[in-house]
């Protein structure tokens, strides 16, 4: 079921305490209930377990048995699926690992057990924040680079070349997905109950919020350059899926960029081959427009923000008054092109 953040970015754990009631009232005895839902640290055994206790009049260990094993998907991944992705799985105790395995065992080629639901929980959480922390880092890292007329796609490529202690992570518009802009949260929300500061997660936090903003800001310095002012242009975005070639617009930043744009009162539109309609967070809803090169032509500005391959961006550059580019799509062509901006 759904994790989401409330407005305070606090855990909203609704979806699973109402599941958990709904089991509750209606299981029997000799039921296994297995959380795959991304949530913090303890909620087996804190949230989850007395719920259906209260529920069911059964007992954990005796009438029933615990489960936490996450959710791994990675959405357009043409290698990995559910049956090759190794799982972890954390029972709470001997009886229920047991049945864990038995079951999950007839699924997934391979299994990960872990000693607790709160250890499976936590690797989940490990999971998604160690990359928010890095894909924050090579956003506030681009800037810079920005500034100091470096090409950051550049740096990364030759950092690659190192066969050992680094992984590329790329910069864009800002973090999307159902993951990596919320999972995070959920452990510093738990480590504030015991007093503990999640620095780290804070300051990779206050980043990636930032990121859209100053795309923003990077439209509006491209566009008067060009001697227009954000207020009256057009602005055509290519892509609001928050990953490319998925039809997945959850959290995804192209859309905060969008409204940040059409705030400046400029002419908003979009077009995502997998995307005909979206609706953003304070549940406005656009349409996409089709791509045509009188579009292209008579759009002030065409910016990148998802990496979809069925974008012909030799054409869409030739065509396109001005570019401004988010996730590296015009790689190709040289910083001598003055219709090109780059994050």
């Amino acid at each position: 079921v759904p994790t989401p953040l409330d407005h305070f970015k606090k855990p909203d754990m609704s979806f699973i305490e109402s599941a958990c009631v709904d089991i509750g009232r209606n299981m029997k005895r000799g039921v296994f209930i297995s959380l795959e839902s991304t949530t913090y640290p303890t909620t087996t055994e804190d949230v989850v377990k007395p719920i259906v206790e209260r529920e069911s009049g059964f007992k954990e260990g005796e009438d029933f048995w615990l489960c936490f094993s996450p959710e791994r998907v990675d959405p357009g991944n043409k290698n990995y699926k559910t049956e090759n992705t190794p799982k972890v799985v954390g029972g709470l105790g001997e009886e229920a690992q047991k049945i864990a395995v038995a079951l999950y065992g007839k699924a997934i080629q391979k299994l990960y057990p872990v000693s607790s639901p709160r250890v499976a929980e936590m690797v989940k959480i490990l999971e998604n924040t160690y990359r928010l922390v890095n894909i924050s880092l090579i956003n506030e890292l681009a800037l810079l680079a920005g500034k100091m007329d470096i090409n950051i796609w550049e740096v990364i490529e030759a950092a690659k070349s190192k066969p050992y202690g680094f992984q590329a992570f790329y910069p864009g518009p800002g973090i999307g997905g159902h993951c990596i802009p919320l999972d995070p949260f959920y452990l510093e929300y738990v480590a504030k109950g015991i007093n503990f500061d999640l620095t780290m997660i804070d300051a990779a936090g206050r980043i990636n919020n930032l990121q859209p903003y100053r795309m923003m800001n990077k439209i509006s310095y491209a566009l008067n350059r060009q001697g227009k002012p954000m207020n009256g242009s057009t602005i055509l975005f290519l892509g609001v899926a928050y990953k490319a070639d998925i039809d997945d617009a959850r959290e995804s930043p192209a859309l905060l960029v969008m409204e940040e744009c059409a705030k400046k009162r400029a002419k908003v539109l979009y077009h995502d081959p997998y995307i005909p309609e979206v609706v953003d967070e304070h549940g406005k809803k656009w349409t996409g427009v089709a791509l045509t090169d009188e579009l292209l032509e008579s759009a002030d500005c065409v910016v990148f923000t998802t990496a979809h391959s069925c974008f012909d961006v030799e054409h869409i550059v030739e065509k396109a008054k001005l570019v401004v580019d988010l996730k590296n799509m015009v790689k190709y062509i040289g910083n001598e092109n003055t219709k090109i901006y780059r994050l």
